[in-house]
């Protein structure tokens, strides 16, 4: 929020290819002043980023999701390590609790 007021023009977002549409959405409700739907969806898109970030961050959690959406791109390389199935069950948890399936996008 202070970076839209301070008159940032846009930002790098590691999420994008599984959380696009919420992200497109801040911007969107931003433009039209809808501060509340902006904040909500601000708000969803940090509670993503909480849950990767409890499964090694983007490289690895991002790579898992983008699996558990329909687009797997394969194992991780050297230096990551690959996400155990075990793993993947409680991420996948983790993310059904936050309604992330119902949000995201789909390939």
């Amino acid at each position: 929020r202070s970076l839209a007021q301070g008159g940032a023009q846009g930002g790098i977002g590691g999420t994008t290819n599984y959380n696009g549409r919420e992200l497109v959405g801040i911007i969107e409700a931003w433009e039209r002043g809808d501060l509340e739907t902006a904040r909500e969806k601000q708000n969803f898109s940090q509670a993503v980023i909480n849950v990767i970030c409890n499964y090694r961050g983007n490289i690895v959690g991002g790579k898992r999701i983008m699996k558990l959406i329909g687009l797997d791109l394969g194992q991780n390389r050297v230096p990551f390590r690959n996400m155990t199935d075990e793993e993947e069950a409680s991420m996948k948890r983790e993310l059904e609790q936050i309604g992330f399936f119902e949000r995201c996008n789909r390939f």
